[in-house]
């Protein structure tokens, strides 16, 4: 095993792609195994692509694209610009609020992040926020998608650990919902200090508050259809990928009539070359899962932690740190089809539930995502709005400790997270 990540970290180095890099240290194993031969890791390619559950990805890709092709986003900001841009630091919680939006909508932090800084960013600017703050509230905000119903991580942590989508599905809408209260109080306390306040502006009437949540009505109704139907036994997670999109087209063309065939063969060219990516990242890490549970790599490390630790919560939280330093340095995707298998068994073996775990293995390792050094989305953010990356870091440390200390109450209160799955699917 040290031979496979020796190669992958090298070939990293020197600037292999992801999936190649995957693939390479992969065929390692096999060439270098006295008792398997390459063409099982062929096999291994193949067979991972032979998967249900796994068509749930390139579907909800693909949905994400044409929903933001269906005059969808613009609804759903307007939405949240009635709603809480009244506030201190109103377009900060906008930003937020849009963010959980999305999450039901595309399902992708870095895309929610490049949307905002493209829409939201320019208008927080020119109201006096500070780019460091502005850059830092919609990087940390996109996280919310990862737990968000249709979140991708969810459904290939789902696949790969062999766990309930549907379940995840459900447990992820709690903690999204408290991320979205967390980040909103941290942004709120920031811009009293500053007075980042909006001169003149009233609260909403009820009346303004309807006519903004019809007028998004297919929008905010998307998460609530997906969950009800996946609950309902209607969809299996993956046939509900098919039926966001057949969505998609039929709100953008019919409800809200901006779709065009154009605007469908862009979607789907977009879409393609996401789809080609992750998939291929998918196929080449089915050879590392195989060298992985062969190698008996999860009982090395229970059998570690165990001897060592008791307490299942405490267990986790050592995992959960690990993951956070691994995310600093690589993409989430890569750390959730590499890592699932290993720490799976491990906190199964402790006695922690697996839906539990996938809710805040895929918060931390996506918060990698937006914390230096590798940061996709703090890159993203930081290059659209001209953001100094050290001003980002500092403007970002409030954000930071509420998302932390969302995960320890998650952590240590278990129910947060599997009260609706039990309900909808039994304890």
């Amino acid at each position: 095993m040290a031979l496979i990540g020796i190669v992958f970290f090298v070939l990293l180095i020197v600037g292999t792609p992801v999936a190649f890099a995957i693939g390479m240290s992969g065929f390692t194993f096999f060439l270098t195994s006295p008792v398997m031969p390459v063409s099982i890791g062929v096999q291994k390619i193949a067979s991972v692509s032979q998967s249900f559950p796994l068509l749930a990805v390139p579907f909800f890709v693909l949905a994400g694209h044409l929903m933001n092709a269906s005059d969808i986003t613009d609804r759903l900001f307007r939405f949240s610009r009635v709603s809480v841009g009244w506030m201190a630091g109103g377009l900060a919680q906008v930003s937020i609020i849009l963010s959980t939006l999305m999450g039901g909508v595309s399902g992708s932090a870095v895309s929610d992040a490049a949307m905002q800084a493209r829409v939201l960013g320019p208008q927080m600017l020119n109201h006096g926020y500070s780019k460091g703050y502005t850059s830092a509230v919609i990087a940390l905000s996109s996280l919310i998608t990862a737990t968000i119903p249709p979140s991708i991580g969810l459904i290939l942590y789902g696949y790969v650990g062999q766990v309930s989508i549907g379940r995840l599905f459900l447990a992820g809408i709690v903690p999204g919902l408290m991320m979205m209260i967390f980040l909103m109080v941290a942004a709120y306390i920031v811009a009293r200090k500053r007075n980042y306040v909006i001169e003149d502006v009233l609260k909403p009437t009820f009346a303004e508050i309807r006519s903004a949540s019809w007028n998004a009505k297919w929008a905010l109704l998307f998460p609530v259809l997906l969950v009800g139907s996946i609950r309902g036994g209607v969809f299996t997670p993956s046939e509900v990928g098919a039926f966001a999109v057949v969505y998609a087209v039929l709100v953008g063309r019919f409800a809200h009539g901006v779709l065009t065939w154009d605007d469908i063969g862009k979607a789907f060219g977009s879409a393609l070359s996401d789809i080609g990516m992750i998939m291929l990242i998918i196929l080449m890490s089915g050879m590392i899962g195989f060298a992985i549970i062969f190698l008996k790599v999860p009982q090395q490390i229970a059998e570690l932690l165990l001897s060592n630790l008791s307490n299942p919560e405490v267990i986790v939280a050592v995992i959960l740190i690990s993951l956070f330093v691994a995310g600093l340095f690589f993409e989430s995707t890569i750390l959730v089809l590499l890592l699932t298998p290993i720490f799976v068994p491990v906190i199964q073996a402790a006695g922690f539930d697996p839906v539990h775990f996938g809710i805040l293995m895929m918060t931390i390792v996506t918060l990698g995502s937006m914390t230096p050094p590798v940061g996709v989305c703090m890159f993203t953010v930081c290059s659209l709005l001209d953001t100094p990356i050290g001003e980002f870091v500092r403007e970002s440390a409030p954000f930071l400790i509420a998302i932390v200390s969302l995960v320890a109450v998650l952590l240590f209160f278990p129910s947060l997270v599997l009260f609706l799955p039990n309900l909808a699917f039994g304890g």
